[in-house]
């Protein structure tokens, strides 16, 4: 009878500890996407809910944003318009060189000495708008959404350390373009579950997404614009070398049906032991080259369309690719599940990579987005990519 009793109370306890585990904390479900997010989460980051049930806000003021996106509890935002940064929290004075062949005033980008980069090259001073040198610090279970044309003007977002945020349907634009290390669009750094989508980002000092070396692990980046053309180069051609640079520790990202447009370099820089599944994005008009690296980074490139990119990986890249190539597409059957998907070229240069050892990355993974054609996704994703919705 004691033997029984003690079952029962365990199952009992099981069962209150299931239903505690399972309410909302502070009345809010995090399990649950809001109804402003369009679609659903997709790739490795499909776990993210962002705000969860949370009430929608709709800040007007740039203060009100980032109180709600550095607040402490979950949000759903909803913005309009442009929330201008610019001039916000005043300038600050750097020293910069000129390494490039053409200076600010020409068309290039001048090299801020933050990191001793100007070595023995004399510098001058320079003053750089605050706001955009730093994204705004984005606490964990966050949605944050875009209407009529929302557009975050001298400010990006950071994420540090914290997990299930959703961004979709914004621009970020206008990050001190003369200056290299004068904005990031995103940032990323220890994170997880981070979904951004239908975003636009152009014209920044530096990267558009940059993935320091704290792993971030699922993370989905579709629907999004990268928008290179600049007026201020630093290959002096009016493209952009600061695309994306992953160098991140076992960082998993699923890049899926985005617009690379107009960039030099780094599209992306694939270090740090980062696996990248680049799935249907169109890369167009690239001088230089598309991808580069300097440690282990694995990238899966499938059904993506190359359009005048006549150097697709630069020489000495040390990190291993799977390229999809026609002979090689029934590799991947045993790890994602279904044969890749070729690649197309147009104007492009060679993609034939076919390292298939770390393919078993791959193995169990329910959160691997499907392929179409190449050629089925040309001009839809050029016309969808960015913040579109």
């Amino acid at each position: 009878m004691r033997s029984f009793q003690i079952v029962v109370a365990a199952a009992l306890l099981a069962m209150l500890k299931h239903l505690v585990d399972a309410a909302p904390a502070n009345g809010v479900d995090k399990r649950a996407i809001s109804s402003i997010v369009s679609g659903s989460t997709i790739g490795f980051a499909s776990g993210a809910t962002g705000g969860g049930s949370a009430a929608t806000v709709y800040p007007t003021t740039i203060a009100e944003l980032k109180e709600y996106l550095t607040s402490s509890e979950p949000q759903n935002i909803v913005i309009s318009g442009t929330f201008d940064f610019v001039g916000s929290e005043g300038t600050s004075t750097y020293s910069a060189c000129n390494v490039y062949a053409c200076t600010p005033s020409s068309g290039g980008q001048a090299l801020l000495n933050t990191l001793g980069g100007c070595g023995s090259l004399s510098t001058y001073s320079v003053k750089l708008d605050t706001a955009a040198i730093t994204g705004i610090p984005v606490k964990s279970d966050k949605t944050l959404v875009g209407r009529d044309n929302a557009v975050l003007n001298g400010k990006g977002l950071r994420f540090a350390g914290v997990s299930n945020i959703i961004i979709q349907n914004i621009e970020i634009t206008n990050l001190n373009p003369e200056y290299v290390w004068g904005g990031d669009a995103f940032v990323f750094s220890d994170t997880s579950n981070i979904w951004i989508d239908h975003v636009t980002t152009s014209s920044l000092g530096r990267q558009h997404y940059s993935f320091g070396q704290s792993a971030s692990d699922g993370i989905t980046i579709s629907n999004s614009f990268i928008n290179g053309k600049t007026g201020h180069s630093a290959s002096c051609d009016g493209h952009t070398y600061w695309g994306l640079e992953l160098v991140g520790s076992s960082d998993q990202i699923t890049f899926y049906k985005n617009h690379v447009y107009y960039t030099s370099g780094r599209s992306p820089a694939l270090s740090g032991n980062t696996l990248f599944h680049a799935v249907n994005n169109v890369w167009s008009s690239n001088s230089g080259h598309l991808i580069e690296g300097t440690s282990n980074g694995m990238g899966v490139y499938e059904g993506n369309y190359f359009d005048d990119a006549p150097t697709i990986v630069a020489s000495g890249f040390v990190g291993r690719l799977f390229g999809s190539e026609s002979a090689d597409l029934s590799q991947c059957t045993s790890y994602l599940g279904r044969n890749c998907v070729a690649n197309s070229f147009y104007d492009s240069g060679s993609f034939n990579y076919d390292h298939t050892d770390f393919l078993y990355l791959f193995e169990g993974k329910t959160d691997i987005v499907s392929a179409a054609s190449a050629s089925s996704i040309q001009r839809s994703v050029v016309s969808s990519a960015g913040n579109t919705l």
